[in-house]
């Protein structure tokens, strides 16, 4: 296996383990119980790290890593990021996006009923806000809600975590896609900012109260509420 190809294989385990909170956040992580654990070389392991780093899920501290904990400012801004560029994006979809386009943006909606657990409801979620961002044809606005919501996988499983809240996550893409094939792009709008905003105010309002001294369930957490 070369080395590129490896750092790959590696970096791809290494995320998953993240977002799926197999290594929880504030978990120091070594490079050498890397190499150890995954059978990788120091130099492809330094590699993974560094390309976990850019996305934010990584951190070095001192002489080592740890997982990056959860950052209840760096969730709130986040949450205005996505509600300014998704909002510019939608306003580009109701423009641009053909018939056939929205209808399968609805196909994507109605198909999230098969949603049954927390990483159904986070995919099929990260699926419906990428697809209705590509829809401006605008790269930068999908790179930016790609690397947004790369950021908050970790925490994205909170808000999924009935049937419940899946149900409403599903009603109000359905009424998102209303507005898009009514082009009415302020409606679209106005809904897609007002469903990012009350879904953020939700996970934090969630994790503040479970969260006082800035644990959840082993979980690191800082910031303020």
């Amino acid at each position: 296996m070369t080395g590129s190809s490896q750092t790959v294989q590696l970096y791809e385990r290494l995320r998953t383990a993240v977002l799926s909170l197999d290594l929880l956040p504030g978990a120091r992580v070594s490079e050498r119980g890397i190499e150890g654990a995954y059978g990788a070389s120091r130099t492809p392991t330094r590699a993974a790290l560094v390309r976990l780093e850019a996305e934010g899920l990584v951190r070095r501290e001192g002489r080592g890593w740890i997982v990056s904990p959860i950052d209840l400012d760096e969730l709130r801004a986040l949450g205005e990021f996505r509600e300014a560029v998704e909002a510019a994006g939608v306003r580009l979809a109701v423009r641009l996006a053909t018939d056939l386009d929205i209808a399968a943006l609805r196909a994507l909606v109605d198909a999230s009923e098969a949603a049954v657990d927390e990483d159904e409801g986070v995919k099929t979620g990260s699926d419906f806000h990428l697809h209705l961002v590509q829809l401006s044809g605008n790269v930068f606005l999908v790179d930016a809600v790609q690397g947004s919501l790369t950021r908050l996988a970790r925490t994205r499983w909170l808000q999924v975590r009935t049937a419940e809240a899946r149900r409403v996550a599903r009603s109000e893409h359905r009424e998102i896609v209303d507005a898009v094939a009514a082009r009415d792009a302020e409606q679209a709008s106005l809904l897609l900012q007002g469903h990012i905003r009350d879904t953020n105010t939700r996970l934090l309002d969630l994790l503040a109260d479970q969260s006082r001294t800035y644990r959840l369930n082993g979980l690191a957490v800082v910031g303020s509420r």
